[in-house]
């Protein structure tokens, strides 16, 4: 009677979690998480992280809130040139297609 080959441990290449892979039946029946390392050395760091991060947030935000205030002004622009463009270069009818020149 042949004998079962022994379970084989494979390295998750996206986590590096241990995964125990048995070759029989071709399913994992082991999992180890791999050791993420701390963020931060104490608290006070984390706090002073957490800080700079709010201002950078603020920041952001204000910048978005700029941007959707010349939001209107800026699409009346496009719309302008928009129009400017398609009473230079008016409708000439209906588009010559591939199909029409056979």
């Amino acid at each position: 009677m042949a004998q079962n080959p022994p379970a084989f441990e494979v390295t998750c290449p996206c986590c590096s979690a241990v995964l125990k892979v048995d070759p029989a039946t071709k399913a994992v029946i082991a999992h180890t998480a791999a050791v993420k390392p701390k963020m931060f050395n104490d608290i006070e760091e984390a706090a002073r992280a957490m800080k700079e991060q709010d201002g950078r947030r603020e920041s952001i935000f204000r910048q978005s809130v700029e941007a959707q205030k010349h939001a209107s002004d800026l699409l009346e622009k496009k719309f302008q040139e928009a129009v400017k463009k398609a009473k230079e270069s008016p409708d000439t009818g209906k588009p010559i297609r591939d199909f029409d020149l056979d």
